[in-house]
């Protein structure tokens, strides 16, 4: 077995993150359009857009991905950073592919002066959330959703 490595998501990346992100998709019970994947996928790929992406990789295999942003918090006068997706496969668990691309995180937003990293997690989500507490704080917010119109 190789070690896992973080890095960006790349262009070649595509038909791994894809694969992925039907995995991730699956896990939330979301369904996926094809209109949708090509805009996420062009974000991530858009060097404009404040989305962007890290994989975690086994050798060549992908086998974890996290898309990210800047995101700006009023209260504080600062960008913060909002983690979107985080999915390792789970075949691959174990193997400290989420907490790795965590502390990458971590270090992106030292570099770009962010005031924090924040993210939600489904309440069932056992495993994912111990991996959290592990190294952030869980909150006391409640998530709401609006729709238009």
């Amino acid at each position: 077995m190789a070690s896992v490595v973080i890095k960006a998501l790349e262009q070649d990346h595509y038909d791994q993150w894809l694969s992925l992100y039907h995995g991730y998709a699956d896990h939330y019970r979301a369904t996926l359009t094809d209109d949708g994947i090509k805009t996420t996928w062009g974000w991530l790929m858009d060097e404009d857009h404040p989305l962007t992406g890290l994989v975690a990789l086994d050798g060549q295999q992908l086998i974890g991905l996290a898309h990210f942003r800047a995101m700006p918090s009023p209260l504080r006068g600062a960008e913060i950073g909002f983690l979107d997706d985080l999915f390792v496969d789970p075949a691959s668990r174990g193997q400290q592919a989420g907490e790795l691309m965590l502390m990458a995180l971590k270090e992106i937003a030292a570099d770009e002066g962010w005031a924090m990293v924040r993210w939600i997690t489904r309440d069932n989500n056992y495993r994912a959330r111990s991996l959290y507490d592990r190294h952030a704080i869980k909150t006391d917010w409640n998530t709401y959703e609006m729709l238009p119109g």
